[in-house]
């Protein structure tokens, strides 16, 4: 955990130096969005101090942290899996290779196309796919994409193919990182300009801009496993289903630190907790670190039922 962390915890009384369990070095996925990476901060910090473990946070995405588990046995832990449009997920855990810990998101999350509130007010028609592609100059003529290597993405993309948005007048705009999603988002909202393209919740965007989900067409399990599979055959249209969002680990590391990761399977989050947490970082233009150190602190009652006798003895002066 990062210098800031563990100055700020030990200044209200949990020492740097506790009894250690058992424990050994540990991987964890560090997802390239705010939620997982608070996700990651807390464990991180949990296990470290808890546990005693040695931590080291990779950065990842769904599909890539998948690919690395196949390939190489790593990382240990997968966090904030968004599992819907991950394909390998479900052949990870046929296989044996993962074991699925939990929901990490508990109330799941909400995925899709958005246009803002006030966009919908004045322009009711563009609350539908239909309406949309009939009124592009509603949205700005401009779709803003998931960035290369998200499983959106690639649900997107297919879903393209049968909509053709080039062809209806609006362009697509592949964004390079969640964070200038989010920036675009919060860009139109300045200026109360035209805004469409995919977003996710738990977000603190989607708690301070009010924004109206797209209506694309029925969800289809078919349609949208399809979809989400780069060789998709037969691409359609399909809303996205509420994603399950969650934890796992490899099999081997389950059976080497059994505590840590039934530990990581309490470690869960509502919506409206995950939301409080963002949205007091962007308030205060916090990092995931600083927003680990506002949830720990102000929610001992929620994380030290995670964990084991031995860590909440070593975790003691943050549970007072």
């Amino acid at each position: 955990m990062k210098r800031l962390l563990l100055t700020s915890l030990c200044s209200i009384g949990v020492s740097a130096s506790v009894a250690h369990a058992e424990c050994g070095d540990v991987t964890i996925t560090q997802m390239d969005w705010a939620s997982a990476s608070v996700v990651t901060a807390v464990s991180t910090f949990l296990m470290e101090q808890g546990y005693g473990c040695s931590v080291t946070a990779v950065p990842s995405s769904t599909p890539t942290a998948l690919t690395s588990v196949a390939e190489t046995g790593t990382p240990d832990l997968l966090t904030e899996l968004w599992v819907n449009t991950a394909p390998a997920y479900r052949e990870l855990l046929d296989a044996g290779k993962i074991v699925e810990l939990g929901d990490v998101l508990s109330d799941g999350g909400v995925e899709g196309w958005w246009v803002p509130q006030y966009v919908i007010d004045a322009h009711p028609e563009a609350s539908t796919l239909e309406g949309i592609l009939e009124n592009p100059e509603l949205v700005g003529n401009r779709f803003h994409n998931c960035p290369d290597g998200w499983g959106c993405r690639t649900v997107n993309d297919n879903m393209n193919q049968v909509i053709d948005m080039a062809g209806n007048g609006i362009e697509i705009f592949n964004h390079g990182s969640g964070e200038t999603l989010a920036t675009a988002i919060a860009s139109a909202y300045a200026d109360e300009a035209p805004w469409f393209g995919f977003y996710w919740a738990p977000t603190a965007v989607l708690g301070k801009y009010p924004m109206v989900l797209v209506e694309l067409a029925e969800y289809d399990a078919d349609i949208h496993a399809c979809n989400g599979d780069t060789d998709c055959a037969s691409p359609g249209l399909s809303n996205y289903p509420s994603a399950a969002v969650k934890t796992a680990a490899t099999t081997a590391f389950q059976e080497r630190e059994p505590a840590i990761a039934e530990m990581m399977s309490q470690v869960t989050f509502t919506n409206a907790q995950m939301n409080g947490i963002l949205a007091w970082m962007e308030d205060n233009n916090a990092s995931a670190e600083e927003g680990a150190v506002y949830f720990l602190t102000n929610n001992p009652d929620i994380w030290g039922g995670w964990l084991n006798e031995q860590a909440r003895e070593n975790l003691a002066a943050l549970l007072q």
